[in-house]
């Protein structure tokens, strides 16, 4: 729920009957430093039926940030006072794990540092949108075309806090624009039946099935109604239906036309449980940063929220409900303070019991390892520091076994003939796996065939399970982790002794090898790559204390 105060402003802000109804269709089909795309500029075949409609119609076609700007700005000006609002948006999105942008021409491979002045917040157009709550509409159009980000962010829409009183469509911009030609303008249907035929948009936000967008024609003018702007607030009220929204309509008209029935339907609302129980958790006034910190408590309880973002959507609020059957409580999906503290408890417990057991099995795979070292590597001969690399790649051993065999190499390479030489320094260039195999066929006793053998055996190990790793770096891109995230990630990996390398952000080499051992001491699927499962075991303690 919204803070009153927002309500408040979204409420008093319902036009006087006769304001004008304005849009503003931007589209960016060729960019600069980027994937252009196929049809986002088809948005503005809807202007001529929006004009039609009595809409004043702001375009902004191909522009640049700076013009950009210049065009919103002129439009929010427009917009204070407006009788309906649409707003659409077709071209390329960007997003972090707590915002999504609309990304102008000129952007350049934006980062999370860098995005501010390359493209404009989703959050900034949903502010505009909401100041005509009840007949505001925002249109998202996407494609699948690829586009480089910077650190921090990437592709697509992420989820969105929408105002009340806002609609907002997502799709693609084919479809997108269709709809908003053929669709939108259209008098006397609402946007949910309208929206009916087309399965591939997606609606959020405020739904008034029986509501239409733009009144049917022939439909009187409410002008010549004297309490037209009463009524027209009240619409909204019921169609928003919170404690807030009827309270404002008291506030502006306590001996109104529909006193008695607002003050009604508060004490209704008030008296409902979930009610009381969605009242209280927003008496604890909860941020996003610790909204996340409460996911992540779930998430390491095993009660999956879906999503670790700091919103709390159906996952999250199944997660609660689930928690709180488990723990003899109401299970209305909606926390209070003394359950905050239990929560935080148990997960902190919880974190505590299975650093143990991952300590514990860590001591157990660091005593097979170094007996084997001794058994092999400890003795110094290539064989042997061969065997161990094969059987403990990331062993605690492994960087020593690594400048260990160099010489060996080294010496090699020196004794080499030059045929065989050139073979595999040939090998080497490819760097493929038909590559190695050709030279230990054609050099099965080369100077080189253990080092091929060793890349064979690495190379095969990646064939296998390439779909798997690729998977796994997919899922930690969806994590839309910044630098500081990683940062602390590397800092908790180092203070593991797991040897991450330089803490600087930057998941290299030695950064996959310390996360496969953190996933292997603790049981989780050992990639290299993090997941949600992974990073809440991480993070845990600094996110708990």
């Amino acid at each position: 729920m919204r803070p009153t105060a927002c309500l408040t402003a979204l409420l008093l802000s319902v036009a006087p009957v006769g304001a004008a109804d304005v849009a503003f269709l931007a589209a960016t089909e060729d960019y600069a430093n980027g994937r252009d795309l196929r049809a986002a500029d088809e948005i503005f075949d809807a202007v001529a039926p929006l004009q039609d409609a009595g809409f004043e119609v702001v375009e902004a076609d191909e522009l640049g940030f700076p013009d950009m700007i210049d065009a919103l700005s002129g439009f929010e000006a427009q917009a204070d006072g407006s009788g309906r609002i649409v707003i659409a948006l077709a071209g390329h999105f960007a997003r972090s794990t707590g915002e999504t942008w609309y990304l102008t021409g000129d952007a350049d491979a934006p980062s999370l540092v860098t995005v501010a002045d390359q493209g404009i917040s989703l959050g900034t157009i949903l502010e505009i949108a909401g100041r005509a709550p009840g007949g505001a509409v925002v249109l998202l159009g996407s494609e699948g075309a690829e586009f480089d980000y910077g650190a921090g962010l990437v592709q697509g829409i992420g989820a969105l806090d929408i105002p009340q009183g806002v609609t907002v469509i997502e799709g693609p911009t084919e479809a997108l624009a269709d709809f908003a030609r053929d669709e939108l303008a259209q008098p006397g249907r609402s946007l949910v039946t309208a929206l009916e035929g087309w399965p591939s948009l997606i609606l959020r936000g405020f739904q008034a099935p029986l509501v239409p967008f733009l009144p049917a024609d022939g439909q009187a003018a409410p002008v010549v109604d004297p309490d037209a702007s009463e009524k027209s607030l009240w619409r909204v009220t019921q169609t928003i239906g919170t404690v807030e929204g009827f309270r404002n309509y008291l506030q502006q008209h306590p001996d109104g036309l529909f006193a008695d029935e607002a003050r009604a339907r508060i004490a209704e609302i008030e008296n409902e449980p979930a009610r009381r129980a969605e009242a209280a958790e927003d008496a604890l006034s909860l941020n996003r940063a610790r909204r996340r910190e409460i996911q992540r408590a779930l998430s390491l309880l095993d009660y999956d929220p879906r999503g670790i973002d700091g919103i709390f959507g159906p996952g999250s609020r199944a997660a609660i409900a689930k928690w709180q059957s488990e723990n003899a409580a109401e299970a209305t999906g909606f926390l209070t303070g003394p359950q905050l503290t239990l929560l935080a408890t148990q997960a902190e417990r919880r974190a505590a019991e299975l650093e143990e057991q991952a300590r514990l099995r860590q001591l157990e795979i660091e005593r097979a390892d170094r007996a084997y070292w001794q058994a092999t590597g400890e003795q110094g001969d290539e064989a042997g520091l061969r065997a161990y690399l094969e059987r403990y790649p990331d062993g605690v051993f492994a960087e020593i076994a690594q400048a260990r065999l160099k010489p060996f190499e080294a010496a090699r390479r020196e004794a080499a003939a030059t045929q065989d030489r050139a073979t595999w320094d040939a090998a080497v260039s490819t760097g493929t796996l038909a590559a190695y195999q050709g030279y230990l066929q054609g050099n099965p006793a080369g100077a080189f065939a253990a080092e091929a053998q060793a890349k064979i055996s690495d190379l095969e190990f990646q064939q296998r399970n390439a779909a798997a790793l690729q998977a796994a770096a997919r899922n930690e891109e969806r994590l839309g982790l910044n630098v500081g995230t990683r940062r602390l990630i590397e800092d908790r990996l180092a203070k593991l002794d797991l040897k991450p390398g330089e803490v600087d952000g930057t998941f290299d080499e030695e950064t996959r090898r310390a996360i496969r051992r953190y996933q292997e001491a603790r049981n989780l699927t050992k990639t290299g790559y993090l997941n949600q499962a992974t990073l809440v075991r991480l993070l845990a303690d600094s996110v708990l204390r």
